[in-house]
């Protein structure tokens, strides 16, 4: 797929092409990215020939793969499935895919949330589920082929639906528990086997706040690639009574919010956040 985007054109479909020193490599430890310390932007991304240099006296780089992953502005991104060890220096550092948001253009954060979508699919799938047998990545295609039971393995993705649950004027918003990430959001929740993502919307908001729902409308969609989802994003109306109880074990707070007395503003990353601002704006679907 070739898609359109404010930074550039986004091609995401699989090549079996080599590495160039120039090609862009993402390496991640844990949930962190390296990053060139000296550099702003999407420069400050490694190219191939600085993370070989950078981690030249390591026993373990070199077995390690690196992949492809998408094509940006013209500009092959690949992916560095090695562990980085616990060293950083006067260029180099690891940053958190949360802090890193910050740093980067949104266009090249989301290329980079897509990179780590592989990266986890591709590190959780070494060995197939079926006979238990090493699974190689295929020369054709985005996919790991098992040779013993020619099981095909593609990428997963977890469809999850995004609610803005509205009263009149008022949307409910709400924070996770166990988050240290204070700041509201709305809710949400995976869609299950067997249901659609209407029943899904109905569902999630019963269990997390207690309330009924009516008029389920479908605003859009979003791929969020650290969590390996596909976020569709809807609206709907509260039907009946409005009193919440609230579900702790997800959630801190769940609190109605009139549009007038919300301030935030689109960081034009998060469906979440668009859809409180569309909401705020009173621009939602009805």
């Amino acid at each position: 797929m070739i898609q359109d985007i404010s930074f550039g054109k986004l091609d995401n479909q699989f090549k079996n092409i080599e590495i160039t020193d120039n090609d862009v490599v993402v390496c991640f430890r844990g949930r962190s990215v390296l990053v060139n310390k000296n550099t702003e932007g999407a420069s400050c991304l490694p190219r191939w020939s600085q993370v070989r240099e950078w981690s030249k006296d390591w026993g373990h780089w070199i077995d390690a793969p690196v992949i492809y992953g998408f094509n940006l502005q013209d500009v092959n991104y690949f992916i560095w499935m090695g562990i980085a060890e616990e060293t950083e220096d006067e260029t180099f550092n690891f940053e958190t895919v949360t802090d890193i948001r910050n740093m980067l253009h949104k266009d090249i954060y989301f290329g980079l949330m897509t990179a780590w979508h592989i990266y986890t699919w591709y590190k959780s799938n070494q060995y197939c589920g079926i006979c238990g047998a090493k699974t190689r990545h295929d020369s054709k295609e985005r996919m790991m082929r098992c040779d013993g039971c020619n099981n095909l393995i593609f990428p997963r993705i977890a469809p999850a639906v995004i609610i803005g649950l509205t009263d009149g004027d008022r949307l409910m918003m709400s924070m996770y528990a166990n988050n240290t990430t204070k700041r509201y959001g709305l809710l949400a929740g995976f869609i299950e086997v067997g249901e659609t993502a209407e029943e899904a919307v109905a569902r999630e908001v019963m269990e997390e706040v207690g309330l009924k729902v009516k008029n389920i409308r479908y605003y859009k969609s979003q791929p969020w690639g650290i969590a390996g989802n596909l976020s569709l994003g809807y609206f709907c109306d509260l039907d009946g009574d409005d009193k919440v109880t609230l579900d702790t074990n997800e959630l801190a707070c769940a609190d109605w919010h009139h549009r007038s007395e919300m301030d935030m503003i689109d960081d034009g990353i998060s469906l979440t956040r668009e859809m409180m601002v569309t909401f705020k704006n009173g621009k939602e679907p009805k």
